[in-house]
């Protein structure tokens, strides 16, 4: 697989079998998402891999959370800001009709968005999952030094046949998958990652992305 089709192909996918990934290929990928670029070398990712007894506990934990209806965790940090500006409102909106809508559950039923949600916390059947933290003393750069890791480790994760979908969703229960890593205190849990094969029986609506024309200006010296 090339990079183009690496790329292209990477997508969210929520939906995986229940077959392991082997753990040389997880240490593969990794090893090679090390080169991953981030400013003045600093590497500020710290990722806990969880398969296996370790993954089902955590899961076991998310889902008596969600059954008990239990509050999400303050955050630690802003995952959108609270008046999102357009276009950025509307590509959001769009997403959630496109995400929801391939469900078949309409906008008003808030109740059947939120079960639809509650996947996220079982890693969509995953069974591999990682877990990516960073210093809380580290800043916005850093951050993006993250960003690119973990592009970095879907893209490769493509290249071995495998799939990805990155997730937010758990610093909402990061309480929760820190009884089970026991991170130090200064790491700030970013977002999980449910990894493995897709499950192809789930159907899915890929979400489109702007025009080129939205987001590129080219300023051609030709």
């Amino acid at each position: 697989m090339d990079v183009y089709e690496a790329v292209v192909s990477r997508r969210a996918v929520r939906g995986f079998t229940d077959r392991p990934v082997p753990r040389e290929v997880l240490e593969r990928v990794l090893s090679a998402a090390a080169w991953a670029p981030s400013a003045s070398n600093l590497q500020p990712w710290h990722a806990y891999v969880l398969t296996g007894a370790p993954l089902a506990e955590l899961k076991k934990r998310a889902g008596e959370r969600i059954a008990a209806g239990d509050p999400w965790d303050e955050p630690e940090y802003e995952q959108y800001p609270p008046a999102l500006k357009s276009p950025y409102r509307e590509r959001r909106s769009a997403f959630g009709e496109q995400r929801y809508g391939a469900l078949g559950i309409p906008h008003e039923d808030v109740e059947a968005r939120q079960r639809a949600a509650s996947a996220n916390w079982d890693c969509f059947g995953a069974p591999a999952a990682l877990f990516c933290y960073i210093d809380r003393d580290l800043g916005p750069a850093q951050w993006s030094d993250v960003g690119m890791y973990l592009q970095t480790v879907m893209l490769l994760l493509r290249a071995e046949g495998l799939h990805s979908c990155a997730q937010m969703a758990w610093a909402k229960y990061r309480k929760t998958v820190a009884e089970v890593l026991s991170p130090p205190d200064e790491l700030v849990l970013f977002c999980g990652m449910s990894i493995g094969f897709e499950d192809v029986t789930v159907g899915y609506t890929r979400t489109g992305r702007a025009s080129l024309d939205e987001t590129v200006t080219f300023v051609d010296g030709y």
